[in-house]
């Protein structure tokens, strides 16, 4: 019978689903139409982080914050015109249902919330993979904090030391660093490798199809069974 308390731990947005350049997009016209003129490449950098902590990491702490939540709705709107069309990664589904397979509960943890992880939920096709969502709704703090991956451990009840969690920005391999829960990159969400390697990650993989190739030697295989 297959072992069951192994948590695979997925950061969705530039991992599972091809989304991060659409973020950008849509915060850089919200930041427009405010009046904020900020570089793509810096919002890039910054995707990842919950709305508010991204605003604060582009804008800086001693901002005019009463504009805010208008930034946070605009880019909500914008995104949301994504729904329909959202894809996910090749190999992202064959992935979450080969870990399922094993025994592992595949959770997913994500800044993303209600309508738009329902959106990629389907995109991604695989929910009879996924044993449970964490979202940054559920904690005070988001990533790099590692209070989402301990959360996203909590609702499946899996230790650290039997975790691995699968992400694509350098927020991702902060948090599980601090949670101590072994973390793989995956460099489809336009993050270099050598970041997410100095971040903090363990392995690095091109996408999902390329992890889902080499599972049998990635840090997934360190986690032995029971």
């Amino acid at each position: 019978m297959p072992d069951t308390d192994r948590a695979a731990l997925f950061d969705v947005d530039g991992t599972l689903a091809d989304t991060n350049h659409l973020h950008v997009v849509a915060w850089w016209e919200a930041l427009r139409q405010a009046g904020h003129h900020v570089d793509t490449h810096a919002i890039h950098r910054s995707i990842g982080l919950p709305g508010d902590q991204l605003v604060e990491h582009l804008l800086g702490a001693d901002r005019d914050r009463a504009g805010d939540e208008r930034l946070s709705t605009a880019h909500d709107t914008l995104y949301g015109t994504y729904f329909e069309r959202l894809l996910a990664f090749g190999g992202a589904a064959d992935l979450l249902r080969a870990l399922a397979g094993d025994g592992w509960k595949v959770v997913l943890v994500t800044s993303a919330k209600d309508r738009e992880l329902e959106a990629l939920r389907r995109a991604i096709d695989a929910d009879d993979a996924i044993t449970a969502s964490a979202t940054s709704d559920d904690v005070e703090e988001g990533k790099p904090a590692p209070d989402p991956i301990e959360h996203a451990l909590s609702l499946v009840g899996v230790p650290a030391d039997r975790a691995v969690f699968v992400g694509d920005t350098v927020w991702d391999m902060t948090a599980c660093a601090r949670a101590q829960v072994r973390c793989v990159g995956l460099l489809c969400g336009g993050i270099p490798h050598d970041d997410l390697v100095k971040a903090g990650a363990a392995a690095v993989y091109d996408d999902p199809a390329d992890l889902l190739a080499n599972l049998g030697t990635s840090p997934f295989a360190s986690v032995s069974a029971r």
